[in-house]
């Protein structure tokens, strides 16, 4: 099996999309919207300065994606990263492809703060992610959308 990480190109778009339905659906709060899907890949695509996008293929087959936003944690004192999405299909899961590519952004963005959101009941991404050294924060998360 050969496995690759590569930045997000034109011709992934509709896979990507089609798997952001999924990881909406089944991962997160929200279910997430085609004009949301279409905007987080574009943004991608035209090299946004805040979101950056990935997918993790297998013998040239896409099997996952990863997004990663770009800030600023003043709670810490330095630029943030931010692992928005990490997707893999469901026969790919188990094989350490997330936590390769969380290696994959720690070597990337070196001396960043990396951060993370996963829902309470996603039981073993929270397990991943203590493994690569991840810790929860005591916080409640807010937003406000106009």
């Amino acid at each position: 099996m050969e496995f690759t990480i590569r930045k997000m190109i034109a011709a992934d778009k509709n896979i990507v999309i089609d798997m952001m339905r999924g990881f909406y659906k089944a991962f997160t709060i929200t279910s997430g919207s085609e004009e949301i899907f279409v905007a987080d890949v574009d943004a991608c695509l035209k090299n946004s300065p805040y979101l950056d996008g990935y997918v993790f293929v297998v013998d040239e087959k896409i099997i996952g994606y990863g997004m990663i936003a770009k800030s600023f944690a003043t709670e810490f004192g330095g630029e943030c990263i931010w692992i928005e999405d990490i997707f893999i299909d469901e026969s790919f899961r188990g094989q350490g492809i997330g936590s390769k590519f969380i290696q994959y952004v720690k070597e990337n963005y070196p001396q960043k703060i990396l951060r993370l959101e996963t829902e309470h009941d996603n039981v073993n991404a929270a397990m991943t992610y203590r493994k690569r050294g991840f810790k929860e924060l005591p916080y409640l998360e807010m937003v406000y959308i106009k």
